[in-house]
């Protein structure tokens, strides 16, 4: 049996009939919007909708993918901007054929005709494990490292040996038959594994002499800037971003204006990173889930931010990821909370909102 809308609030839409997992990403109606399992009661799906739900219809259908909510990581991510659900805006712009992004359309997150030199450092006869580096490919200045995934391991049985490789070439077989690539799949809500967590003593020098005298901050921790409308805590991350002594930055834009997300992408390729002479966009990554996109979409652009910065961490480098704002992405929390009619606690936020962000920040931290 297909399953079928049979309700729709909002971005909160109910499927009757198929067989769903938790969290599990499926696309909804004609258009095939994308949405996220996040409740299931009997043969109900509960459906958070990751774009405007408006037009939709009973009895339009509902496909499961089968796989949770998931990034795609590898080569091309750096200097790229991505909506909340990791579409890059640059091909979605071009799909659209306008200014305004259609519902439904479906983007590679990496540059399919892109070709890299990539360094193969395993060859026939190699056992491979876990969290390994199996081949290097440099990218915009950054030793882009690919990693044994945490579920893959055996003995290489054929090494594919060309000048030149795109996305989807196969770089490794095994002789149980499985595959490495050039990129992985990863689900946003689980946290990359780490062997051990380290303390916090090496300080994040932000380049911003008033931060670094009395609100010090260690790599590996967190902190929050707190402050009311036009106060400049947007203005502050702009400049963490810029000057703050990491490898790689993440910036977030979850439901930030248009306005302050162009700022960031007409001054990054003019500035200069001082450490190594190249534009700053050069060690970014955008992720623009600005506050005129879908409201469920912010709750998603967090954690595409976190694990792609957790995918830099892993191959060894100083990750400063800047969520601009949570405070907005606790609002989209509450809005949704209502319309699946939970019980409110304080000023109508849900709950589980406390812990969320706690499960957010703990994805911090300086590891192994």
């Amino acid at each position: 049996m297909k399953a079928k809308v049979v309700k729709i609030n909002g971005p909160v839409v109910v499927a009757k009939g198929g067989s769903f997992l938790m969290n599990e990403m499926v696309r909804v109606g004609e258009k095939k919007i994308v949405g996220e399992v996040i409740g299931l009661n009997g043969d109900n799906a509960t459906i958070q909708v990751y774009e405007e739900t408006s037009g939709l219809k009973i009895g339009e259908p509902v496909e499961g993918s089968g796989r949770p909510l998931s990034v795609i990581l590898g080569p091309g991510m750096i200097g790229n901007i991505y909506d909340g659900i990791q579409r890059p805006l640059k091909a979605v712009e071009e799909l659209s054929k306008g200014p305004f992004i259609e519902r439904g359309i479906d983007a590679f997150p990496l540059p399919k005709d892109a070709r890299w030199q990539v360094e193969i450092l395993k060859k026939v006869g190699d056992q491979v494990r876990p969290g390994e580096v199996y081949a290097q490919v440099q990218e915009r200045g950054i030793v882009h490292k690919l990693l044994v995934p945490p579920d893959v391991s055996g003995k290489v049985k054929e090494v594919n040996t060309k000048s030149e490789y795109t996305i989807d070439d196969v770089l490794l077989v095994f002789e149980d038959g499985r595959t490495l690539g050039m990129y992985q799949v990863w689900p946003v809500r689980v946290p990359r594994p780490v062997k051990r967590r380290k303390p916090s003593e090496i300080p994040l020098i932000t380049g911003q002499r008033v931060i670094d005298t009395f609100f010090p901050i260690a790599k590996g921790g967190t902190a929050a800037i707190p402050g009311g409308f036009g106060t400049g805590k947007t203005m502050l991350q702009h400049q963490l971003a810029k000057w703050a002594d990491a490898d790689v930055i993440v910036y977030i834009g979850c439901g930030e204006r248009g306005n302050e997300m162009t700022e960031v992408l007409k001054e990054f390729p003019e500035l200069k990173d001082p450490r190594t002479g190249r534009p700053l966009m050069d060690r970014t990554i955008l992720i623009a889930n600005t506050s005129n996109m879908p409201v469920s979409a912010r709750e998603a652009s967090i954690y595409t931010g976190i694990t792609i910065a957790e995918y830099f961490r892993d191959m060894g480098y100083h990750v400063a990821i800047m969520a601009d704002s949570t405070s907005r992405w606790a609002e989209a929390l509450r809005e949704l909370s209502g319309r699946l009619e939970e019980i409110p606690a304080e000023e109508g936020y849900p709950a589980y909102l406390s812990s969320r962000i706690a499960q957010f920040y703990e994805r911090a931290g300086l590891v192994e």
